[in-house]
């Protein structure tokens, strides 16, 4: 499963992200460290479609999407040379599929720490890239003796002189206009910055009405990249509430569903994961695909059977599914497509898999 990865300075409200999409489990101290070992966990991804088509079935079942996270421990200016269990927390970035740096506005005397976002986002960068370089100039000198022999590595010692250049000026390479071919040649280094990224802005209660004015700072810096501004200590306390409850508070606070739901939804398909949607009187669901995938993959996702017996794939529209008001209906209209082995399925596509094994 794809994961996403909470990256930060001490204190800036990692952990607690943590609990509000887990509902607890991570120790949120305010003091530097208190994560060592990254917690994992998996997150609902909230999709209206999906409760939709649920009703329109009267579903007994209701499963939705979900994504993993972790939270990885605080960075410090040094991480890069191993300060403050630098090393560590760095590999534990290498081992995630985007990242999401979590960068504090919120303001207590108690809690340790800069409280400008920029700053936070500033050093963050640093270290990454400088880690990332260090790991650059390393195998571009190790490629290109290996290239001597082999001419089929001077791609990859091109796209690492070009990643050098780039991060010798300290600019992370998600910032840089690296082409979609020389990333991917790039891939198998597991460099930190050749990552998708997201980022929280981390508010207090006195900031939520004026989120946008303490975001608006950050998108503009980390222009192309998607920013939230979240009173995450606050989320995390709804977390534990009955959904009910959960609901009453939030919209008694002008937040609706609250920005997490909106994040997370955010981080799955900057993932490039995107959602087929099956729906019956047993059971609703949402099941995950990597964009691009075809019918018999998709198809696969939910049984290997199906993939190795493909026929076709009976196939609908979320919306226009909804409109017709059932199966039936829609097949009656012609609504309902037969779609084959090339068929690449698209996000919000209701499936039905017709197999023989």
């Amino acid at each position: 499963m794809e994961r996403f990865g909470f990256v930060g300075l001490p204190n800036a409200g990692k952990s607690s992200l943590y609990n509000a999409l887990a509902g607890g489990g991570a120790l949120a101290a305010p003091y530097a460290f208190a994560t060592t070992d990254p917690n994992i966990g998996v997150a609902k991804v909230f999709d209206d479609r999906l409760e939709k088509l649920a009703e329109m079935s009267g579903s007994k079942s209701v499963v939705p999407a979900s994504v993993q996270f972790a939270d990885i421990g605080g960075l410090v200016e040094g991480a890069h040379s191993g300060e403050g269990l630098g090393n560590m927390f760095l590999a534990g970035i290498r081992e995630v599929d985007a990242i999401v740096f979590v960068l504090r506005a919120f303001v207590d005397s108690d809690v340790p720490g800069p409280t400008d976002p920029l700053e936070h986002l500033r050093v963050l960068e640093i270290e990454l890239s400088l880690a990332d370089l260090a790991t650059v100039e390393t195998q571009r000198d190790k490629k290109q003796r290996q290239a001597k022999g082999d001419k089929a590595l001077l791609d990859d010692v091109r796209a690492l002189d070009q990643a050098m250049e780039i991060l010798g000026d300290g600019t992370p390479l998600y910032r840089s206009d690296l082409s979609d071919d020389d990333r991917e040649i790039l891939r198998p280094y597991f460099l930190l910055t050749n990552k998708p990224v997201l980022a929280i802005v981390n508010i207090d209660e006195d900031q939520l009405g004026d989120v946008e004015a303490v975001v608006a700072p950050v998108r503009e810096e980390l222009a192309g990249a998607q920013v939230f501004g979240a009173c995450i200590q606050l989320e995390a306390e709804a977390a534990l509430l009955p959904l009910d409850e959960r609901a009453e508070l939030l919209d008694g606070l002008g937040l609706g569903e609250g920005a997490l739901p909106r994040f997370v939804q955010a981080a799955y398909h900057v993932l490039g994961l995107r959602t087929f949607l099956t729906t019956g009187e047993k059971e609703s669901r949402a099941w995950t695909f990597r964009a691009g995938s075809t019918a018999p993959q998709c198809a696969g996702v939910i049984h290997t059977d199906f993939e190795r017996g493909f026929i076709r794939a009976e196939t609908i529209r979320w919306d226009e599914l909804l409109d017709a008001g059932s199966w039936a209906a829609a097949r009656d209209v012609g609504k309902v497509r037969s779609e084959g082995k090339d068929y690449e399925v698209a996000d919000g596509d209701v499936l039905e898999f017709r197999f023989n094994v």
